[in-house]
């Protein structure tokens, strides 16, 4: 029961050490943990407010990288757009050329048959020439195999002359 009932000596000791305690306390310890949790709270409150100033360059930077992204598909989507429209450029200038070139060289084929059709006709006018002249050799040498008929076609002619 004496722990129930304490004595005036216990409870006067028992006062005097806790307030020993607490002047002890106070002096050596209190002040350290209090400018050890007021540290601390001030590194956190550093802390959030470079997490959130951090959380805004972010943010920032994300726009900026969006920005950035849809500049480049731009960019990108110009840079095909190029590519195709001289592709096809170059592809027209192709057909072009080539169509330029088959005709320049059906055009010289045209001419080249002409003249070799030109030639041709001139040689056959020729051999046809040449195949009259022996022809009308071989009669003219017929009708006049004889000396009368040599001397009737004289006649002949000296009477066409005359009468000329």
């Amino acid at each position: 029961m004496e722990l129930v009932t304490p004595s005036i000596g216990l409870i006067f000791w028992t006062g005097l050490v806790f307030l020993l305690l607490l002047l002890v306390l106070t002096k050596f310890v209190w002040k350290p943990v209090l400018k050890a949790v007021n540290e601390r709270e001030q590194k956190i409150s550093d802390a959030l407010e470079l997490a959130e100033k951090t959380k805004t360059e972010m943010k920032a930077l994300q726009a900026q990288n969006e920005n950035l992204l849809k500049e480049a598909r731009a960019e990108r989507d110009a840079i095909v757009k190029d590519a195709k429209e001289t592709a096809n450029k170059m592809v027209e200038d192709a057909k072009n050329a080539a169509k330029t070139e088959a005709n320049k060289i059906v055009a010289a084929a045209r001419e080249a048959i002409n003249a070799d059709k030109a030639a041709a006709i001139s040689e056959l006018k020729t051999q046809v020439a040449a195949f009259s002249i022996e022809i009308a050799e071989k009669i003219v040498r017929g009708e006049l195999s004889t000396d009368g008929k040599q001397k009737a076609l004289a006649e002949k002619l000296a009477g066409d002359i005359n009468l000329n």
